[in-house]
């Protein structure tokens, strides 16, 4: 689950971290209540929305009076942002972030994950902060420094904490911030099931202090049952209407660009779908993994899902029953597909559990179905068929 930045740094706040002053508006007639405790009087406006490479989009603007803070939020407000993260309709800004701008005298990257290779927690350490760290990592990767810590109820040793900030040659006082910042991002990963947090860029400012100029935080979709405070700061307007459709009924469903829609159980088989169907020549609509105990119910709740998509043209279902029994998913891919009237071409492969029984229910059915020997089979008849 995503957060928007002015969230990130609420709990960045919370934990200890250095963070400018700044306060969120829903409206512009909130601007000038909100703004009274500002020291500052040069501003920077911010689109919140959940995609990075705001900047170079226009969502993120230097004001330098009150008067210009309102004309800006203005335009800003209700403006399409469209980055290299989102897809081609952009996402609208419906709220805006106001902060107080900080004289920047150098940019740093920060950040710390769940490096589940390893099941340690990775810190990313670079001297070039404010870019694009995927560029500096295709061009430049000696300048991008990874340290992982073993988990620890104490947190990162001192030694740890060293080898992490070492590239940023800070003096003395700019060390324990940095050491405090590192333990406080630590203390959110474990206490918060966070995933991912980054700090770009993290800078020195024009008095020598460090500060988390921006945030972005990721939490674990698994553990949000039991952090209810974080589960309250989604925000739904940011997310696909179809996944949100998707998470009600337990479904893990991402929405792709492509023509055909995937039903599978399990994520490794999913991801092996949609590289065979990419291999012969299409591009997958979605990734979907109705997972391994799914009823009638959530079957018929994923194909609808699936035909949702106006993108689609096809439909591949490729099922290995396990605990997912091959009849169960049959009769509700049936109900479902008389239900909405199914108009496009549907390829199954049934392999496991109960398939012959499976495979006696869609043959009775009077569907248009194809069945497929196996998956390569599979992936070249729905292709051949839209």
């Amino acid at each position: 689950m995503n957060i928007h930045e002015h969230q990130a740094k609420e709990i960045l706040k919370e934990f200890g971290a250095p963070v400018p002053i700044g306060v969120v508006i829903l409206s512009i007639d909130e601007i000038k209540k909100k703004v009274t405790k500002f020291k500052s009087k040069e501003f920077v406006l911010k689109a919140q929305i959940h995609a990075g490479g705001r900047g170079k989009a226009g969502g993120v603007i230097l004001v330098k009076s009150i008067n210009d803070l309102e004309e800006e939020a203005k335009k800003m407000m209700g403006k399409i942002l469209i980055t290299h993260q989102t897809d081609p309709a952009g996402k609208e800004v419906k709220r805006v972030y106001i902060e107080e701008a900080s004289e920047i005298l150098k940019e740093f990257y920060l950040s710390c994950l769940v490096d589940r290779e390893s099941s340690k927690i990775a810190f990313i350490s670079s001297t070039e902060g404010g870019m694009d760290i995927e560029k500096v990592a295709a061009e430049t990767p000696e300048k991008i420094i990874t340290n992982k810590i073993e988990l620890k109820d104490n947190g990162p040793s001192k030694e740890e904490i060293e080898n992490i900030i070492s590239v940023f040659n800070f003096n003395k006082v700019q060390k324990k911030t940095a050491s405090n910042l590192i333990r406080s991002l630590y203390k959110i990963i474990l206490e918060k099931d966070a995933s991912l947090i980054e700090i770009n860029p993290l800078i020195i400012n024009k008095d020598n202090q460090l500060i988390c100029l921006d945030a972005k935080m990721n939490f674990d979709d698994n553990a949000i049952f039991r952090r209810p405070e974080i589960l309250k700061l989604r925000d739904l307007s940011e997310e696909d209407p179809t996944e949100i459709e998707a998470s009600k009924y337990e479904l893990a469903y991402i929405k792709l660009n492509g023509s055909i829609g995937c039903m599978v159980n399990g994520a490794g088989l999913a991801m092996a779908t949609m590289d065979i169907i990419k291999l012969h020549g299409k591009e997958p609509a979605n990734f979907l993994d109705v997972g391994g105990g799914a009823s009638k119910e959530k079957v018929a709740a994923a194909f609808k899902l699936i035909l949702s998509d106006k993108n689609v043209k096809g439909i591949l279902i490729n099922i290995f029953g396990g605990i997912m029994r091959c009849d169960v998913l049959a009769q509700g891919v049936v109900d479902a597909a008389k239900e909405i009237n199914l108009s496009v071409p549907l390829v199954v492969r049934l392999a496991g559990t109960n398939y012959k029984e499976g495979k006696e229910i869609l043959d009775k059915s009077n569907l248009k179905i194809l069945s497929a020997s196996d998956l390569n089979d599979a992936a070249k008849k729905i292709v051949e068929a839209i």
